[in-house]
C-alpha cells in the first residue's frame, strides 16, 4: 500500500511516502521538500554479531550528482568516497537514532539515505534525518522512536525553521537539532556571539517546529508499520551480579579515586583479572557474565560517587575545571603555534597564513566554492598510549575538526580586511576528554600568535550530565570516564560575549529545557574562566606578522584592467611573478592580492600592477623615461604602455635650442602631467617642476586674427593656421638672424623648427581645435613660441 501524507513545518512543506520504491528494505521512505527529495532506507539483521562490542550500527549519507544535473568530475565520473558534509550529515543522523534502540542490542543495522533530487533552496540534510526516523519506525526493528529534525535559523531577529539556503545566509545563527516529541535529543550548530537565552529560545521554537512532523510518522506507522521484533537482551544471574560486588566493590571505590588516567585504567584492569580468577570456578564457563558484571560495577559505583558523594574521578566538584597551561610561540618557524594543556588533554595547535591560491576547492552537490578558513584535528594513536595504524581521518576527526572550525569562523576578519587564507592543525599529544575543545582554544591563541587580527578570544568546555531518576549532576570540563559512563555530552564554544558553536548528545531518552538551561550557565561560567587564563597569556593578536608569512597587500583596480596586469596567454603577470617572486591572484572585481615574504619583492611587485593600471591625472608627477626624441620635444613613458609628449618650450623657464641639450634617448626624467585631451593624448611639462627664475617676465604674446574659436569649427583648419603663425615666428627669426650675423644660420635653424613647428602645429591643432580651442593651444601655441623665441634673439 503507497501512503503518501504531508506537514508544515514553518512555511514548507514536507511530504513523507512510503510503499512505492525500495519494499524489500525493511523500512523505507521518500521525504521531499520543494523539488528536493531524499530516499531513506533501513536493514537489519535478525541475529546478533557474535562477540559484537558495541551496536553495529552504520549510517550513510550520500549526494548522487545527478539530483543537481551534475556529472561528477575526475577521471572514473561516478561517486567514490562521502565528502566532508556528507559524513558530518551521517553523523547527525546516527547520533540521535543510536541512543533508542534497546541496550545490549547487537544485530547489524544500516541506514542509508540517498539524495535523489536538490534543488537550489531547500537543504537535504533535514530531510534525510526525518527520512531516517520514519523509515526506522516502520521497521521490525526494535526502536523507541520517533524523532525528527529541524534546522533554525534567525534573520533580523525572527526564527525561521528549515530555511532556505538564502534565508540562512542572512541569518545570525544555524541550528540543528533533534527532538523526541517531550525533550531535545541532539544539537549541533554555530551562531554569532548569542546569548545563553537566545540559544534556549531557538532550541525551544525547533523543538516546537517538529512536533507535527511527528505526529505524521507516528500516522504513517499506525497504517502501514511492521510488527517489531521481539529482543530482550541476555540476563545474567543475579548471583553473579551479587558476588561480584561483594569480591570487587571496595576495590573499585578505591580506584575510582585515583586521579591519573592510566594508573586508574591499569589498576582498573587488575580488579577485573582479579574478580575473573576468584569466580572462574564458582560460575564454570560464565566468564563473559563476570566481566559483564564487574564493568556495570564499576559503571554504578563511579555514577554513584557522582551522584551521592559530589565527587568526581579526580576528586573535583561540579563546576570546577583542571589546571590549565599554556604556551606560545612553541615551534620557531611556524606561523603561530601554541601548547594548550588542560588536565590530561593537550594540543599542539598551528596557524598557517597563505595566499587565495592555497585555498581548498569544495565540489558540492549544489555548488563549487573555495574556503579560506581551515581546520584539521589529528589524534594520533599515541594520545592516549595505544597503538594503531595511522589512516586517513575518521568519522571523529572530522565532526570535532568542523566543530572548532565553526567555533573560530565567527571571530575571523573579513577578507578585505584580511585576504589570506588560513589552516589551523591541531596535532591531540595527550587525551582524557574534551581534546575538541583544546582545539578550539589552543586555535585561537595559534592564530594570535600568527597575527591574526581575530575580533576576541574564543573558548571551549564540555559539558556532562549524570542522571539517575530525579537526582542529576551537570559537571564541567569533563574527563574521558565522565564522558563514557555519562549521559551527555555537551560542547560550548564563545567569546566572553557569546556562543559561537555548539554539540550536544544525549543518551538517555530526552534533556529537559531546565536542565539545558542550567547546564548552559554552568558552561558560560567555565568558558569565562578558560578566556581569563588564555588572556594571562595573551589577550590580544600580535602587532606584526611572523617573519616567515607571507605579506599579502591588496590593490583595487578596474575589471577592464585585468587584461593588462594577466596580459595576453598570461605573459605579463607570469613575468611579473619571474622578476619579483611574488605570488599574485587576481579576482573577477578587480581585486588584485600580491603575496611575498620579501617585502622588497612585494614593493617592487605592486609597483609594476600600479604602473600598469595607471591612468595618469592632469597635476601628478611622473618619472619618465625617454622614449623618442624630436627636434621639437621627447616623448616619455610615464607608465608602461602610457606616452606623453614633453614639448621643447615646456622643458625649461629659459630657451632651449636643442632637445638633446636637456635629454636624451633613456634618460630619466621627472614631469608632471599639464594636460590629457579628450582621446587621452598627453601633455608634459618639465619646467613647471623647476623654480622660477628671479625677474623671468612671461613672453608677451599677440592676439592672433585666428583664435581658437575658428578651430572650433574646424580643427583641421585651425592646425594649419597655427602653421602660420608658426611661419610667422620663423620669417621673425630670420630678420633677426639678419640683423645679428650669423642669421644664416640661425634661419636655417628657424626654418627646421617652423618647419617642425608647422608639422606638429597642424597635428597638434587639429586634433585640439575642434574640440576646446585647440588651434590656439597647440597650432598657435607651436608657431607663437617660435614667433617669441625669435623676438627674443632679435632684442
Amino acid at each position: 500500500m503507497i501512503i503518501r501524507e504531508s506537514v508544515k513545518v514553518g512555511d514548507k512543506e514536507i511530504t513523507i511516502e512510503t510503499g512505492r520504491i525500495a519494499k524489500q528494505a525493511s523500512g523505507s521512505v521518500l521525504v521531499s521538500c520543494g523539488e528536493t527529495m531524499v530516499l531513506v532506507t533501513v536493514c537489519g539483521n535478525k541475529e546478533a554479531r557474535p562477540g559484537a562490542p558495541f551496536f553495529p550500527l552504520t549510517v550513510d549519507y550520500v549526494e548522487k550528482t545527478y539530483a543537481a544535473g551534475k556529472i561528477p568530475g575526475g577521471f572514473f565520473k561516478r561517486e567514490a568516497r562521502l565528502r566532508d558534509h556528507e559524513v558530518l550529515t551521517s553523523r547527525l543522523i546516527d547520533r540521535p537514532c543510536r541512543p533508542l534502540f534497546p541496550d545490549g542490542y547487537m544485530c547489524e543495522t544500516q541506514v542509508i539515505a540517498t539524495v535523489m533530487s536538490a534543488d537550489a533552496a531547500n537543504q537535504s540534510d533535514v530531510l534525510a534525518m526525518i527520512g531516517a526516523s520514519a523509515a526506522i519506525h516502520i521497521s521490525p526493528l526494535p526502536w523507541a522512536g520517533p524523532i525528527a529534525g529541524v534546522r533554525v535559523a534567525s534573520v533580523e531577529g525572527k526564527l525561521i525553521a528549515n530555511p532556505t539556503y538564502q534565508e540562512q545566509e542572512n541569518s545570525d545563527c544555524e541550528l540543528l537539532i533533534s527532538a523526541s516529541k517531550d525533550a531535545i535529543v541532539m544539537v549541533e550548530g554555530e551562531a554569532n556571539e548569542m546569548s545563553e537565552d537566545d540559544l534556549i529560545a531557538a532550541i525551544q521554537f525547533g523543538h516546537e517546529s517538529v512536533q507535527g512532523v511527528l505526529e505524521l510518522i507516528e500516522k504513517i506507522r499506525e497504517a502501514v508499520g511492521k510488527e517489531k521484533w521481539p529482543f530482550q537482551a541476555h540476563k545474567r544471574d543475579e548471583k553473579i551480579d551479587t558476588r561480584v560486588k561483594e569480591v570487587g566493590l571496595q576495590k573499585v571505590i578505591e580506584a575510582c579515586n585515583i586521579a591519573e588516567k592510566h594508573p586508574r585504567y591499569g589498576r582498573f584492569s587488575e580488579i577485573k583479572k582479579e574478580v575473573v580468577a576468584e569466580l572462574a570456578a564458582e560460575f564454570p564457563d560464565l566468564e563473559g557474565d563476570i566481566k559483564g558484571a564487574y564493568e556495570d560495577l564499576r559503571y554504578n559505583t563511579m555514577r554513584g560517587q557522582v551522584l551521592d558523594d559530589k565527587r568526581r574521578v579526580d576528586g573535583r566538584d561540579y563546576k570546577t575545571v583542571r589546571p590549565i597551561s599554556i604556551e606560545v610561540s612553541l615551534l620557531p618557524r611556524v606561523h603561530g603555534s601554541s601548547l594548550f594543556t588542560r588536565g590530561e588533554t593537550q594540543s599542539i595547535v598551528t596557524a598557517t597564513l597563505g595566499t587565495r591560491q592555497d585555498e581548498q576547492k569544495i565540489d558540492g552537490l549544489i555548488e563549487e566554492y573555495w574556503k579560506p578558513f581551515l581546520l584539521h584535528y589529528n589524534f594520533p594513536p599515541y594520545s592516549v598510549g595505544e597503538t594503531k595504524f595511522l589512516r586517513g581521518p575518521g568519522r571523529r576527526e572530522i565532526g570535532h575538526g568542523t566543530l572548532a572550525e565553526r567555533a573560530l569562523t565567527k571571530v575571523l576578519p573579513s577578507r578585505e580586511d584580511f585576504p589570506y587564507t588560513m589552516r589551523i592543525v591541531s596535532e591531540i599529544t595527550e587525551s582524557n576528554g574534551s581534546s575538541s575543545m583544546a582545539t578550539v582554544c589552543g586555535g585561537s591563541l595559534a592564530m594570535m600568535d600568527a597575527g591574526v587580527p581575530i575580533k576576541a578570544p574564543v573558548a571551549g568546555v564540555a559539558m556532562g550530565l549524570i542522571m539517575e531518576g530525579q537526582k542529576y549532576a551537570v559537571l564541567t570540563d569533563i574527563l574521558g570516564d565522565e564522558d563514557h559512563l555519562g549521559d551527555m555530552d555537551f560542547k560550548v564554544c564563545g567569546t566572553d560575549k557569546g556562543i559561537t558553536a555548539i554539540q550536544m548528545d544525549i543518551k538517555i531518552a530526552g534533556l529537559k529545557h531546565e536542565i539545558m538551561h542550567e547546564a548552559l550557565e554552568q558552561a558560560r561560567e567555565g568558558r569565562l574562566h578558560i578566556l581569563e587564563k588564555m588572556n594571562e597569556i595573551m589577550a590580544t593578536h600580535r602587532p606584526e606578522l611572523s617573519k616567515y608569512a607571507p605579506r599579502i597587500e591588496t590593490l583595487k583596480v578596474k575589471p577592464d584592467q585585468i587584461r593588462v596586469i594577466i596580459g595576453p596567454g598570461g605573459k605579463m603577470i607570469k613575468a611579473i611573478t619571474e622578476q619579483t617572486g611574488a605570488k599574485i591572484d587576481i579576482s573577477d572585481d578587480g581585486t588584485v592580492s600580491i603575496a611575498s615574504p620579501d617585502g622588497e619583492a612585494l614593493k617592487k611587485a605592486i609597483e609594476i600592477i600600479e604602473s600598469l593600471t595607471l591612468e595618469p591625472e592632469i597635476g601628478t608627477k611622473y618619472k619618465g623615461i625617454v622614449r623618442r626624441v624630436e627636434n621639437y620635444g621627447a616623448f616619455l613613458e610615464i607608465a608602461p604602455g602610457k606616452d606623453g609628449l614633453l614639448h621643447i618650450t615646456d622643458m625649461d623657464w629659459g630657451f632651449v635650442e636643442n632637445v638633446t641639450s636637456v635629454m636624451n634617448l633613456g634618460d630619466e626624467v621627472e614631469v608632471m602631467v599639464s594636460d590629457i585631451d579628450r582621446e587621452g593624448r598627453i601633455r608634459l611639462s618639465r619646467k613647471a617642476l623647476l623654480e622660477k627664475p628671479e625677474g623671468y617676465v612671461e613672453p608677451e604674446r599677440r592676439e592672433r586674427r585666428d583664435g581658437g574659436g575658428r578651430g572650433g569649427r574646424d580643427g583641421g583648419r585651425d592646425g594649419g593656421r597655427g602653421g602660420r603663425d608658426r611661419d610667422r615666428g620663423g620669417r621673425g627669426g630670420s630678420r633677426a638672424g639678419g640683423r645679428e650675423g650669423g642669421g644664416g644660420r640661425d634661419r636655417d635653424r628657424d626654418r627646421d623648427r617652423s618647419r617642425e613647428g608647422g608639422r606638429e602645429g597642424g597635428r597638434e591643432g587639429g586634433r585640439e581645435g575642434g574640440r576646446e580651442g585647440g588651434g590656439d593651444r597647440e597650432g598657435g601655441r607651436e608657431g607663437g613660441a617660435d614667433r617669441d623665441r625669435s623676438r627674443e634673439r632679435k632684442d
